[in-house]
Formats: C-alpha cells, sequence, structure tokens
C-alpha cells in the first residue's frame, strides 16, 4: 500500500478545486493522481462543522442585537427629550 504525503499547500488546492471552482471530487483527484477517498477526507475536514456555523451565526446575531439595543436606546432619548415642553428645553436659557 502507497502511503504517499501530500504538502498542505497541495491539499489546500485540491479542496479549493472542488469547493470554489466547483469541479467534482472524482475529476480533481484523477487530474491530481489522488485517491477519491483522500481528497474527501480534505474537503470534509476543510468545510466548517454545523457547531462552527451555528457560533457565527449566534455572534452575527449577538452583534446586531448590541447595535439595534443602542439604536434604540438614542431614538428613546430623542423621543424623550421631544417630549419635553419647549420651555425646559436649555436652547433658551440663555436668555
Amino acid at each position: 500500500m502507497n502511503h504517499q504525503r501530500y504538502t498542505p499547500e497541495f491539499k489546500d488546492e485540491a479542496v479549493r478545486q472542488v469547493a470554489e471552482k466547483g469541479h467534482g471530487v472524482k475529476e480533481v483527484a484523477a487530474r491530481l493522481g489522488v485517491s477519491i477517498q483522500s481528497l474527501y477526507n480534505w474537503v470534509k475536514a476543510a468545510s466548517p462543522n454545523k457547531e462552527e456555523k451555528r457560533s457565527d451565526a449566534l455572534f452575527d446575531a449577538k452583534k446586531e442585537i448590541l447595535k439595534l439595543r443602542a439604536e434604540l436606546r438614542r431614538t428613546q432619548e430623542e423621543r424623550d427629550i421631544l417630549k419635553k415642553p419647549p420651555w425646559v428645553h436649555p436652547v433658551n436659557a440663555t436668555h
């Protein structure tokens, strides 16, 4: 059994041809002279798993929530200022 070692750069390029360029695993494996199973394993190892995807989605959601909370707080402050009668506003306090 031949256990040939491939460089990380070689593996990355093989995975890129499948994942980004849309070439089939069988086609890329045949072209590069690697086993189909090896290429499938490399592609699987390079793909983010469900937990990583969920973690990224949660991070993005939390970031959006914080942004919206800050925007809501600012809008509420502006609303509260506009609710006050005009004689309470400090604009006329210099007279």
